[in-house]
């Protein structure tokens, strides 16, 4: 089960990605609109065992404390990324909320990392370039690529921990290196795949 929830002021992609047989669940980029997330999970009878971040910049996590004190499932981050979780002044949550965000993480990941859902795997792939710890999530053949691969675009390099050089080196590396028939969900806007982006993305 893999479900996209667009949320906050920048439609920001949340993902429920959870095992079928057993209900475990992992949410991805809790962004915002608690509520509308929250109604998911219930409606489905989910069972939260992990809020991951596929990075720490604000329009990805304002949701995460709330998530956290009704699931009471722990968060995870790249470790790079851990200090701007915490750090408002880092992770920009001042312009997407009126109370800034400022967490922190139960555990960190690094890149081949495997969290188990059930008989589902989560695998960590260390995509540094849009911040120093930004991830993608493999689960299957669906790849959560946070904010460093869009559909015929890449993620901004032009904040702190960003860096053009390294983005482009993750996505060559890293992404492109998966299947063609990936399925990529971006942090905002549609889906595409791994073969379209190596045809058809202008940055390659």
């Amino acid at each position: 089960m893999l479900k996209t929830i667009p949320v906050g002021m920048l439609q920001t992609n949340c993902y429920i990605a959870a095992d079928e047989s057993t209900k475990e669940a992992a949410v991805i980029d809790p962004a915002a609109e608690f509520e509308k997330i929250k109604l998911y999970i219930e409606s489905n009878n989910l069972k939260v065992k992990y809020i991951l971040l596929t990075h720490g910049h604000g329009d990805h996590i304002l949701a995460v404390n709330e998530l956290r004190e009704y699931s009471k499932a722990p968060v995870g981050i790249h470790e790079d990324d851990k200090e701007m979780l915490g750090d408002s002044n880092l992770n920009y949550s001042f312009m997407y909320n009126s109370k800034p965000v400022e967490e922190k993480c139960d555990f960190t990941l690094k890149d081949g990392d495997v969290l188990r859902l059930g008989e589902s795997e989560l695998r960590i792939i260390h995509t540094p370039g849009h911040t120093m710890g930004s991830i993608g999530i493999l689960f299957g053949k669906d790849l959560m690529s946070g904010d460093t691969l869009f559909a015929e675009g890449i993620g901004r390099t032009d904040l702190p921990g960003g860096d053009y050089r390294s983005i482009m080196e993750s996505i060559e590396e890293k992404l492109f290196i998966l299947p063609d028939e990936t399925v990529v969900h971006p942090g905002h806007g549609p889906y595409t795949t791994i073969g379209s982006e190596k045809q058809n993305n202008p940055f390659f």
